[in-house]
């Protein structure tokens, strides 16, 4: 029997086949887009996932460049470090995870937890890091309930040692994980969350040389992520080594010294031929190798509610009234600008009168008829405060400018800041004041407005004993890249004010005289090496506000300066001593003694000095009536 379709039974299979045409036309144009999707747009993502089922990319971190000092010895090396780490994928129970993991290695599951939600951003496939600077012992307990904690690991990873505990801490600063600011900058670019990098100092300056290539691992592992065998291996690039300016000696000295005074404060020793750093300290510092295993929250929050502020770099950070050490600027500014002669007598009887006001020398009785030699070997304030009166404020600022006082030093570590040395210009533009004169009168002596950094203060000194060459200080001598040493040219100088003979003559031997004649620097003597120096002492606040900061706990004790050069004929070291409430300046000397015995006997091939306590002065300071912060 025939089957008869009606018109409208093959209309409506026609418009059936229609649409399942069209339904399959879709389902294939679905399936083409899904294809496309997991082929081509995300195909490293589900090729990583796809490797990741049977292999593991096991990072291998470079280790940083090591330091070296200007004579080979090692300063800063590399140790090795246990992190127990989780593979999240591998892991079927966090929870029974982090407990028995605590169990094992005695860290409370919580603080693994916290660990493990800080981290949480990270990519699943990438193992995350539950315990930094793991022990011995906690690596094989872990190990021995290796069958109870899937996905747990370990990794053996270099980190920094800095040998000598907090020595050059300020110099050499801490290496610690990059953070998310940072992670955003161009120079962070390519790198990782949990990179660690150099967060100060050197460390931060040349990070990028001294951090290397990483390498890595890939393993086959099994169904539980047991590593079966190892499929490639890529080393890591080792940084490159880098030989630095300081001499460990002369830096182990200078801090040695002020240890024994039980002084805190900075010292910045350079060669004035150069501006090469020899040594460079802040005091009171902190551990860097804390920060290199991890530091834990509760030393991180000593650091940085401690009042002495040990984070901070006072050599470059630091800025304090100079005192006396700023009458060899306004020397300088007074000889080369032609206002007075090296044998111009000026009459002390005491003091001064100035628009007005009566300005005290330190020195009750007077010092009589002194030229710039003996003002410089006696500090006399009225010697100071005429010339400064003669100067005016903005040629003792473009002077002081030109010596490295209230200017960048341009040197190559991170955070430096600038001190000021005030004139017209500044006053109008930042207090909306006209300058009166009267006000030169303190500034001549180094007190009023004028600010300075430590390193400023070494910068001067180097400028005043090579003649008015102002090298740029730096600390990077050489860099290893695997084929020896490439020394690293010297950075232009920032400024160079040749001075007249007869102003670096008088300058010199007035300085001298300071430390082997009459002056306050006598404890900065080298029998046979011509120091020379100068004292200074800086009110922390002022006599008005002494009282009140007393009483609220500040410590209110004078600052002490002292800064020097040597031999004084022929300068191969200069510096700055600069001694947080040590009350007096001559007391700094003898940290810059023992620091310059320290480079002479190395130099010369003798055993190295050990450090002696000077007796206290005999000095003409003892019959003076000084005003607090008048002190030479």
């Amino acid at each position: 029997m025939s089957t008869h379709f009606a018109p409208d039974d093959r209309r409506n299979l026609t418009t059936r086949l229609s649409l399942l045409q069209g339904a399959i036309a879709v389902v294939f144009a679905l399936l083409a887009i899904g294809f496309w999707v997991f082929q081509v747009a995300q195909h490293q993502k589900f090729r990583e996932m796809a490797e990741n089922n049977h292999t593991r990319r096991l990072p291998m971190p470079a280790p940083r460049g090591i330091l070296f000092d200007r004579h080979g010895t090692v300063l800063v090396d590399n140790q090795y470090m246990y992190n127990i780490t989780l593979d999240r994928e591998q892991s079927r129970n966090i929870g029974e995870t982090l407990r028995v993991l605590e169990r094992a290695t005695g860290v409370p599951e919580a603080d693994l937890r916290e660990t493990l939600n800080r981290r949480r951003g990270e990519p699943s496939y990438r193992p995350l890091v539950l315990i930094e600077n793991a022990t011995e012992a906690q690596v094989i307990a872990m190990l021995a309930r290796r069958s109870d904690l899937p996905g747990v690991s370990f990794e053996n990873l270099p980190t920094r040692k800095y040998p000598a505990s907090d020595m050059a801490a300020h110099l050499f600063g801490y290496v610690s994980e990059v953070n998310e600011a940072q992670l955003s900058r161009p120079e962070y670019e390519g790198l990782e969350a949990g990179a660690r990098v150099g967060q100060a100092g050197v460390e931060q300056a040349y990070n990028k040389l001294l951090m290397g290539t990483d390498g890595g691992r890939a393993v086959a592992v099994n169904s539980l992520g047991r590593e079966i065998f190892e499929v490639d291996k890529d080393y890591p690039l080792e940084g490159r080594r880098l030989q630095l300016t300081i001499d460990a000696d002369v830096q182990r000295a200078t801090e040695e010294g002020f240890r024994h005074f039980k002084y805190n404060g900075a010292a910045v020793i350079l060669d004035p031929r150069s501006g090469e750093i020899l040594s460079l300290v802040s005091l009171p510092a902190y551990d860097p190798n804390e920060f290199a295993l991890g530091i834990d929250p509760a030393t991180w929050r000593s650091l940085t509610t401690d009042r002495l502020r040990p984070l901070q770099n006072r050599a470059l950070q630091g800025r304090y009234s100079p005192g006396s050490t700023f009458k060899i600027a306004v020397a300088v500014a007074a000889l080369e600008e032609g206002v007075i002669t090296p044998e111009r007598q000026v009459f002390c009887p005491g003091g001064a009168n100035f628009y007005g006001r009566f300005f005290n020398c330190w020195l009750a009785g007077g010092h009589g008829s002194v030229n710039m030699r003996h003002a410089l070997e006696r500090s006399c304030n009225t010697y100071f405060y005429t010339i400064g009166n003669m100067l005016g404020v903005d040629r003792i600022h473009k002077w002081s400018s030109l010596l490295g006082l209230g200017e960048p030093s341009g040197i190559d570590l991170p955070n430096e800041v600038r001190g000021l040395v005030p004139s017209t210009e500044w006053k109008q533009r930042v207090m909306k004041e006209k300058w009166y004169p009267g006000e030169t009168i303190s500034v001549a002596i180094g007190q009023g407005q004028v600010s300075v950094t430590p390193l400023s203060m070494a910068v001067m000194m180097m400028t005043v004993a090579n003649g008015g060459t102002r090298y740029t200080p730096h600390v990077l001598k050489a860099v290893d890249e695997g084929k020896g040493w490439t020394p690293v040219p010297a950075p232009p100088p920032q400024s160079v004010a040749h001075m007249k003979q007869s102003t670096v003559d008088a300058l010199h031997e007035g300085l001298w005289m300071v430390v082997n004649a009459a002056g306050t620097g006598g404890r900065g003597k080298i029998v046979g090496y011509n120091v020379a120096g100068k004292t200074g002492t800086a009110q922390v606040v002022s006599n008005q506000g002494r009282a009140a900061a007393a009483r609220a706990g500040v410590d209110v004790r004078d600052h002490g300066w002292f800064v020097f050069f040597a031999p004084h004929d022929k300068p191969e070291i200069a510096g700055v001593i600069f001694a947080e409430h040590a009350e007096h300046g001559y007391l700094g000397a003898p940290i810059a003694k023992y620091a310059m015995e320290t480079y002479f006997a190395k130099k010369e091939g003798r055993p190295l000095p050990s450090l002696q306590t000077p007796a206290p002065p005999v000095i003409a300071a003892t019959t003076a009536t000084a005003t607090p912060g008048q002190n030479r």
